[in-house]
Formats: C-alpha cells, sequence, structure tokens
C-alpha cells in the first residue's frame, strides 16, 4: 500500500491530488501543523520533517513535484504524463518543477514574514515583495494559458497538478484577487476537477477521522 503523510493543503496535497487523478489507492496519514515540532515520532519516519513523504515499498521521496512525476511514471500509461517522445516534453518538465521552485518558493517567504514569525520578527515589506514576486513569475504563464486550457501537450497533466497547488496556496495567502484574468479562469478549471474534489474531501474526512484540526497550514520549509 502506497502511504502519504500530510498537512491539511500543504504541498503534500500535490501528491494526494495526483493520486486522485490516478486513481491509485493510498493511505492517507493526517499530521498537526508543523509535524517537526507537535508530532516527534514523525521524525524516526522521515528526518526532515517535512511533508510531504511518500512510502511506497522501499520507495521513499519527500520532494512534492517528483513524488507526482514518480507516481505518474509508476501508473504509465497514463495521459497525465506527458513522453519523452512527444514535442512537450521539456515544457511538462518544467511547469512541473516551476509550480514548486518558481512559484511556491516565494509564497513561503510570504507566510513566513507575514505570519508565522513572532509579531516583532514580521516583516510586512519583504512579505509584499515575495508576494509581488509571485506574481510577476506567475504572469509569464499567460501567453500559454490564454490560448490553452491546459499547459502542455493539448491536456490536463501532472503539470497542472504541481502549478495548481501553486495557486491554491496563493489562495490561501489571500492573493487569488490579484490573478490576472486568464490565470483565475485557468485556476477555476483546476478546481472543477473531479480529482480536486475528490482530493478536498480526502484531506477533510481523514483529517476528522485521525483528530487533526481541518484549518489549511501549509508547511513553510523550503523544497518540500
Amino acid at each position: 500500500m502506497t502511504i502519504l503523510y500530510h498537512c491539511m493543503s500543504a504541498r503534500s496535497f500535490r501528491p494526494l491530488w495526483m493520486l486522485e487523478e490516478l486513481g491509485r489507492a493510498y493511505e492517507l496519514v493526517m499530521l498537526p501543523f508543523p509535524p517537526r515540532v507537535l508530532s516527534r515520532d514523525y521524525l524516526d519516519i522521515n528526518p526532515l520533517g517535512t511533508v510531504p513523504f511518500l512510502v511506497d515499498g522501499t520507495t521513499r521521496m519527500s520532494e512534492s513535484a517528483a513524488i507526482c512525476q514518480y507516481l505518474c511514471a509508476i501508473s504509465a500509461p497514463t495521459s497525465l504524463q506527458v513522453e519523452a517522445g512527444e514535442d512537450d516534453f521539456g515544457a511538462y518538465l518544467n511547469y512541473l518543477h516551476f509550480g514548486e521552485a518558481t512559484l511556491t518558493f516565494p509564497q513561503t517567504l510570504v507566510l513566513r514574514y507575514s505570519r508565522f514569525e513572532p509579531e516583532e520578527r514580521r516583516q510586512p515589506t519583504v512579505a509584499a515583495d515575495y508576494a509581488k514576486w509571485f506574481l510577476a513569475r506567475l504572469r509569464t504563464l499567460e501567453p500559454v494559458i490564454e490560448k490553452h486550457a491546459y499547459l502542455c501537450a493539448g491536456r490536463f497533466t501532472a503539470a497542472d497538478v504541481s502549478l495548481g497547488y501553486a495557486l491554491l496556496l496563493a489562495q490561501h495567502l489571500g492573493l487569488q484577487s490579484r490573478f490576472t484574468p486568464a490565470i483565475a479562469d485557468y485556476w477555476q478549471r483546476l478546481q472543477l476537477r473531479p480529482g480536486f474534489i475528490r482530493a478536498l474531501k480526502a484531506q477533510e474526512a481523514a483529517a476528522l477521522a485521525q483528530g487533526v484540526s481541518i484549518v489549511p497550514a501549509p508547511d513553510t520549509a523550503p523544497g518540500t
């Protein structure tokens, strides 16, 4: 059985959404946020103390975009990945990792300096600057999203899952009102996907069953 360790609406939502899109069986283990502080036993499973953490047989993975790529690869053939022989293979890989490395990272700094630091250590100017950074990089997708329903290969793929999580986080941060019309329409399309809706319901049901808060609390640790 594939096991996914997850906090409500954290980066681990990417592989959760991916599992639902692929229709793979999995066990969802919900953790309080931050798990490295509130669930110390978790460090015995994942010494980083971050989510996601995927256990699949002998495989252990902690990087959200990489887990999406892995799940597609072991589920092949699937339309959710773009194959090496397709024209958009490079674009697919780039967008898959763009969602995390370029779009999620600046948002973690917005979270840190606007919400998670003690009041005396908060830096509103830093948070505002990184919000602008995120939005500027998000706008680089405009030429693609204006012409196509999804990022690459003429279909929904894991790249859209990766980028979709960055938009979910932006919504939690109150940045959704600053999306351009094309990005807002794209985000609306993603939220209508049955896999996305199932993932939302799965995390809430698991959290309630396991006695974990359902309040979204994305992990601020870069690179997870």
